[in-house]
């Protein structure tokens, strides 16, 4: 088993880096308005964060990551994992969300109206394992599953030699034979909401926050209205795989040391290139991804297909009734997740269809 990226070892891209220490991590509610930064950065500045998984470190795992991840054989575990879980760091289970998030860099220059463009240039997993869980009452079967009424089910997920696939067996206890193809990303990136309240980790909205967009890797960018001057931005919620959905409530949730370009649109650019944005809006090398948010997940489908002809409309000036035909013709629409109070769509537009 390869051994784990610590804070402040091994390779860091960007010449601003900021670790993953109890001091500059929220856990389980996402930066508001009053929150200090931890960082300021001009426009086009990239920084390495290094990002810690909930999974291990949680309540009902023991709130032990040495002892929890001991039972599968792992011999190191992360030291800002293990500082966190044993910290007095006020995370309240049940009441608070699971995730852990960077405290907010703010942006310089970034003002209300304006987008932030947050671009991940890197994602480095920081260990050779991963853990995908359900928990009591969650998840797309919840009643289902966890099976026999157990409160929560972790299962551990290796990572190949190679380190491009994730091992499961198929059955506890077997070797792991199953092997699947990893992807990291980040399920957060985000940019600070008005006023001085927190929001909860889990539901994602307007600020982004948990949309678990799984097509958000290394190249793609993602937009949010900034809500506040300075934008606070931060990420969290680092994965290594996850399939449309994240039916069983997680994905291989691991910890990632990403880096990520921040980067202002101002308005005026904003709403030539992507109308008046209403939510978050993803771009890969390949696609356009609007997205469409609501705890009923008919009516976040509509948001998405909403926000796609509207995207159409100011990106390429389409009559809406033709966009509205493009996207039943042309346009897959993907469920981002459903496990997050709040579902999210995406919608995956093709650039090259319009000669971009």
């Amino acid at each position: 088993m390869r051994p784990a990226l610590q804070p402040g070892s091994g390779p860091v891209a960007a010449a601003t880096y900021l670790p993953s220490t109890p001091d500059n991590v929220l856990w389980g509610r996402l930066p508001c308005a009053t929150d200090e930064p931890a960082l300021t950065v001009e426009p086009g500045t990239a920084v390495t964060l290094d990002t810690v998984s909930h999974e291990g470190i949680l309540e009902d795992q023991g709130r032990d990551p040495a002892t929890f991840f001991g039972r599968h054989g792992v011999t190191e575990v992360l030291d800002d994992a293990v500082a966190l879980a044993a910290s007095a760091h006020p995370h309240r289970f049940g009441v608070d969300g699971p995730h852990v998030v960077s405290r907010p860099v703010a942006v310089h220059g970034a003002r209300v109206g304006d987008l932030l463009a947050m671009t991940v240039l890197d994602t480095t997993p920081r260990v050779p394992y991963g853990v995908i869980s359900n928990r009591h009452g969650k998840g797309a079967l919840a009643g289902e599953h966890p099976l026999g009424g157990a409160p929560v089910f972790s299962a551990f997920a290796a990572v190949s030699d190679d380190g491009g696939h994730g091992l499961l067996p198929l059955t506890p206890g077997a070797p792991a034979t199953v092997r699947f193809p990893l992807r990291p990303f980040l399920g957060i990136m985000g940019v600070a909401v008005p006023g001085s309240v927190r929001p909860h980790s889990v539901p994602p909205g307007r600020h982004g926050g948990n949309l678990d967009i799984a097509l958000l890797t290394t190249g793609s960018t993602l937009y949010l209205p900034v809500q506040v001057d300075g934008a606070l931005a931060y990420v969290g919620d680092p994965h290594f795989a996850q399939g449309d959905g994240e039916v069983s409530l997680t994905a291989m949730e691991a910890s990632l040391r990403a880096t990520v370009r921040f980067d202002v649109v101002p308005r005026e650019d904003a709403l030539t290139r992507f109308g008046e944005l209403v939510g978050p809006l993803a771009e890969t090398t390949e696609h356009l991804v609007p997205t469409g948010l609501d705890e009923d997940l008919d009516l976040a489908v509509a948001a998405c297909v909403r926000a796609a002809v509207a995207l159409l409309q100011a990106r390429f000036g389409m009559d809406p009734s033709l966009a509205y035909a493009y996207l039943s013709a042309a346009t897959d629409f993907r469920i981002s997740q459903v496990v997050d109070v709040v579902k999210g769509v995406h919608a995956t537009i093709r650039k090259a269809d319009f000669g971009s």
